[in-house]
């Protein structure tokens, strides 16, 4: 089984994401992305194998954070790139799949999200959901993680400010979005704000 390590995109994975999470007009040249082979645990202890694409500013950020998860017996239950669910973030949130890379728009606006850069990361998204009020309605993404909207409750994969993978990601200046914002909450996203200089990273 492959551990731990860092590549190019070269044209076997290029081939997996073209026309998938990298479009044709996506602003982000391809030589700044990295492809991240790791291991993850379950929450049964299962090793698994994972890959992820990011940006190459996060790469090594990225990949120790992994490594330092794994070591903890963190639980992490998927760790596919996005295009097995044809960069469908729903469906790959829908399916607990942790991802990083897609070029796509922010819900509901016009504006390109980090993923889209490769600068935010989601971490078992169906248990740690996307939460916003848009025009008087309540919207929770994926739309099967209602069950997990009350942060109260005990329940597995839960990701909370005290967190060891909320930690890590901290400890390298990557926000959350489970604390960030007054009018939203995203459980699952860990990012960098790009409009804050990348070389903190």
């Amino acid at each position: 089984m492959e551990r731990f390590g860092i590549t190019e995109i070269n044209d076997e994975i290029f081939s997996r994401i073209a026309g998938k999470s990298y479009k044709v007009n996506c602003p982000l040249p391809l030589g700044e992305l990295r492809y991240l082979k790791l291991l993850h645990k379950n929450l049964s202890g299962e090793i698994l194998s994972g890959e992820m694409i990011c940006n190459v500013k996060i790469a090594e950020v990225v990949l120790d954070i992994f490594q330092k998860l794994f070591a903890a017996n963190y639980p992490i239950e998927k760790v596919r790139l996005i295009d097995e669910y044809d960069a469908d973030d729903e469906l790959s949130m829908r399916d607990n799949n942790s991802s990083c890379f897609n070029f796509r728009f922010v819900s509901h606006t016009n504006r390109i999200s980090l993923h889209g850069y490769g600068l935010a990361v989601d971490i078992n998204p169906l248990y740690n959901p996307y939460i916003k009020t848009v025009d008087g309605k309540k919207i929770i993404a994926p739309d099967n993680s209602v069950d997990f909207e009350d942060r109260e409750k005990i329940f597995p994969y839960k990701i909370t400010e005290d967190d060891l993978c909320c930690r890590l990601f901290r400890e390298k200046n990557f926000l959350w979005g489970g604390n960030c914002w007054d009018d939203e909450k995203d459980y699952q996203h860990f990012f960098i704000n790009a409009w804050e200089g990348l070389e903190r990273v």
